[in-house]
């Protein structure tokens, strides 16, 4: 069966990727009296940064698991085995990025602790890890999880947070489940990641994995409609359970109203794409260039922390930011003319990880006795 690429995929994450990167320069650059504008900035956008960066990347990794499901009853070289062991690379190698990625920051902060910070791309990999086992159970089992590991972070962290930065075994697990608050906790992430893998098995179930005739119809009647009502749903709520401050990140009204925003944002370009109400072919070609270099420009855009550190004021900020966001995009778009796929880190983990896979089917075929 042939797999097309969903550009609302590739909208949505190059979104979140531009917004994280974006955020950060606010951050960076932003004169420090003027940090209630960043975080003015942040409440408002943030359930497109890392919550909507782990959502759409368990779309992704859902529907990339249902392709290779069916490769495996297509295709003799192929095995569930390799499936696995593929997956579970692909983690490993993001989680070394991860860890490689905090260790400067741990440095220039002289604060050792710091190698184990919930920055998004750590949260990812630990994510991959944990969702392993879940891609194989119901959808309604997922969404219960999710909705359990949410109830378990609140209980623990009422718990734990009286005990952050103490030198006994409360500490140190408090350490291993948040470090700071601030960051982006497994506990707290995590549920819209398993979300994302149920949204991602509706869409191969709707859109890849049906008869062109019903399909129409059936993505409609499984997709669009549940998931624009479901997210509409969880905004009113998020909003109405702790207005005025639902928007307060990491709370249970943020988190509701996140998700909400994620389903709602995802449902519409997807109901656009499918429909074809605007041409999006070309049109989301800039943010397609942040999906498909993700990695690579998550890990590169940090070469910009010094250009402006704290030196912008409430006008400059935002034309420097605006500005850095279309010559990056520029630069991406370049850099994919030039070297395609080459330039793609994430692209390269996961040919890493299939290629590694393939030697080890191949020892294992190896030390089979011969018939």
């Amino acid at each position: 069966m042939k797999i097309h690429r969903l550009r609302s995929i590739d909208i949505f994450r190059g979104a979140c990727m531009a917004w994280m990167i974006l955020n950060h320069l606010i951050d960076w650059w932003l004169k420090t009296e003027y940090n209630w504008v960043y975080a003015i900035a942040i409440m408002i956008i943030d359930p497109i940064g890392a919550s909507g960066f782990l959502f759409i990347s368990g779309v992704s990794i859902a529907i990339s698991y249902r392709r290779r499901l069916d490769k495996v009853k297509e295709s003799e070289e192929n095995s569930y085995r390799m499936v696995r062991n593929s997956y579970l690379f692909r983690a490993l190698f993001i989680f070394i990025i991860a860890i490689l990625y905090n260790i400067p920051i741990a440095i220039a902060l002289k604060d050792p602790s710091m190698i184990w910070a919930w920055f998004v791309l750590l949260t990812a990999a630990v994510s991959l890890f944990l969702a392993w086992p879940l891609l194989k159970i119901h959808k309604l089992f997922r969404i219960l999880i999710a909705l359990t590991i949410l109830v378990i972070h609140f209980i623990i962290i009422s718990w734990l947070l009286p005990f952050q930065g103490e030198s006994n075994i409360f500490g140190l697990l408090f350490h291993i489940l948040y470090n700071e608050i601030y960051q982006d906790p497994i506990l707290i992430f995590f549920p819209f990641f398993i979300i994302g893998t149920v949204i991602g098995d509706l869409i191969y179930e709707t859109i890849y994995n049906n008869k062109e005739d019903h399909q129409n119809s059936r993505f409609k009647k499984r997709l669009l409609i549940p998931t624009i009502l479901s997210g509409f749903l969880m905004i009113t709520s998020g909003v109405f359970i702790n207005f005025p401050h639902f928007l307060m990140r990491e709370s249970l009204s943020w988190v509701i109203y996140s998700m909400g925003i994620d389903l709602v944002f995802l449902s519409i370009l997807l109901g656009i794409e499918k429909f074809n109400i605007f041409r999006t072919k070309k049109s989301y070609k800039f943010l397609f260039y942040y999906s498909y270099y993700s990695l690579t420009i998550y890990l590169a855009h940090n070469l910009l922390y010094f250009l402006f550190l704290n030196q912008l004021d409430l006008v400059s900020i935002w034309f420097f930011t605006a500005l850095s966001f279309v010559s990056i995009g520029f630069i991406l778009r370049g850099i994919y003319k030039k070297f395609g796929d080459k330039a793609s880190l994430k692209l390269q983990v996961g040919r890493l990880s299939e290629r590694l896979t393939r030697n080890i089917e191949v020892r294992i075929n190896k030390k089979k006795p011969k018939p």
